[in-house]
Order: structure tokens, then C-alpha cells, then sequence
């Protein structure tokens, strides 16, 4: 079953670059799917579409649609955020608040009109054992959470986003500046988070992509070249192209 579909889109920057071009994309439910490919090839473009934060960007001309449980996103009436809510992302560089562990998990709750002390408590609880950092933070979540490391800190901003219990979560290379044991955990925790969530992640190496991939899509200068089964995709690929980079030719 799919949650996403892309129809069509196509995205042109006000500076003349042309990031998207008629990229057509089924995301299915449940499942890792995973975006890759050289830098500049429309991968975090289509992220920042599918949230909306192309809205914020100077866009010349955007058309196509993308739709999530059948509804276009991309239409005027949409709620961005609400919308924002159910799509949740994940940058490469973590931005926690200036506030304690505790905090940055609850903010966006209480903006939302939660103030029951114990659903706020078992959100941080919940939240926080899904990224996988629960056993490390437990016992000081009142603590600044700039104090973490960095691997903490980037798990930290995946479980504000499961805060808000999102159906859909978009990462952007969010292990490129983590070491293997913390990459290794984020991995991990995004194994089991496909269970409830349909996940989208654009990794940072062909390696990270072909260790995550249930499915895996070839980006190359704003196209979409192959959309595969990662078992397939990284073993047999059908386009040259993607053989090329996959192999280490290019890139």
C-alpha cells in the first residue's frame, strides 16, 4: 500500500536552476525508501517538497502533484501545519533548543495544546525509546540538552519529531556528521520505527543507502533514472547510470 505518490513534479528555483523534472515516485507504507545519488541531483528538493519547506524558498515555478492518502499536498488549502505534523524531518546538522532534554520533546506538544503532565511524560518516554536514547538520558532529562553529543543530540531531533507522532518521517542525511557507533544506532532505530511509520531517507554514502533501502530511487540531475527493491537496485541495476555510481565510477 502506498502512503505517497509523486505525479509528475516538477520544481524550477527563481535562480533558474531546475531541481526536479518530472519525477513520478510511489512511496509505499511501512517501509524504508530511500533517496540517492550525487549532491544536486533533486533529493533534498523533494524532501523540502513534501513537507512544504519549498514554500519558504524562492520557487519560480512548481507544478505536478504530490499526494499523501490520496490528497494533494501541494494545493492552496492544504494546512501546512497540520501537514507538518504528520510529515516530520530530520536535518543533517541537529539544532536542539536551547532548553533542557525534557524541553525540546515537550515544546511542540504544549504548542499544540497538550498540558497533561503524564501524556507529556510518556511522550518523552516513548519518544525517546523509539530513537533509541532513552537508556542514555533517562536519568538527567532536565539536564541542558546542548551537553549531549552530537549522535545524542541528532537522536534527540528524531525523537522531537516521534513527539508528535507523525505518520511520515523525512531524513535528510541525518548521520553525515556521526561517527559508526552512533550511525550505527540511528540505523538501528529506523529499522524498527517501519513498522508504524513510513520513513524517506536520503542517506549519506551509496553504502548507507544499500544497508537501509526496502526500496531505493536513483536521483541524477533533477531526474529520476531508477526505482527499484534495494535488494535489487544495489545488486542488479538495469541503468547504466546507476551501475556507474553504485560501482563507484562516478560521484
Amino acid at each position: 500500500m502506498n502512503k505517497i505518490a509523486i505525479e509528475d513534479l516538477n520544481l524550477q528555483y527563481a535562480d533558474g536552476t531546475e531541481s526536479l523534472n518530472g519525477i513520478n515516485l510511489e512511496v509505499p507504507a511501512n517501509a524504508i525508501t530511500v533517496l540517492f545519488g550525487p549532491a544536486g541531483g533533486g533529493k533534498s528538493s523533494l524532501l523540502r517538497c513534501i513537507n512544504r519547506l519549498n514554500d519558504l524558498a524562492e520557487v519560480k515555478k512548481m507544478t505536478g502533484r504530490i499526494l499523501l492518502d490520496g490528497g494533494n499536498i501541494l494545493d492552496q488549502k492544504t494546512d501546512v501545519i497540520a501537514l507538518r505534523r504528520k510529515v516530520g524531518m530530520v536535518f543533517a546538522r541537529p539544532v536542539v533548543l536551547p532548553m533542557s532534554i525534557r524541553q525540546n520533546l515537550t515544546y511542540g506538544l504544549e504548542l499544540a495544546g497538550e498540558k497533561h503532565k503524564s501524556r507529556l511524560d510518556e511522550a518523552v518516554e516513548r519518544s525517546l525509546k523509539q530513537a533509541a536514547l532513552w537508556e542514555e538520558v533517562h536519568d538527567r532529562l532536565d539536564e541542558a540538552a546542548i551537553a549531549l553529543s552530537g549522535g545524542q543530540q541528532q537522536r534527540l531531533c528524531l525523537a522531537r519529531v516521534l513527539a508528535l507522532r507523525p505518520e511520515v518521517i523525512l531524513l535528510d542525511e541525518p548521520t553525515s556528521g556521526l561517527d559508526p557507533i552512533s550511525t550505527g544506532k540511528v540505523e538501528a532505530s529506523l529499522q524498527e520505527l517501519k513498522k508504524n511509520y513510513t520513513v524517506i531517507l536520503v542517506p549519506h554514502s551509496v553504502q548507507q543507502a544499500a544497508r537501509t533501502a526496502d526500496h531505493a530511487a536513483f536521483f541524477l540531475q533533477g531526474k529520476l533514472v531508477e526505482y527499484a527493491p534495494g535488494t535489487e537496485i544495489f545488486t542488479n541495476p538495469q541503468d547504466q547510470r546507476t551501475e556507474d555510481y553504485v560501482t563507484g565510477r562516478f560521484g
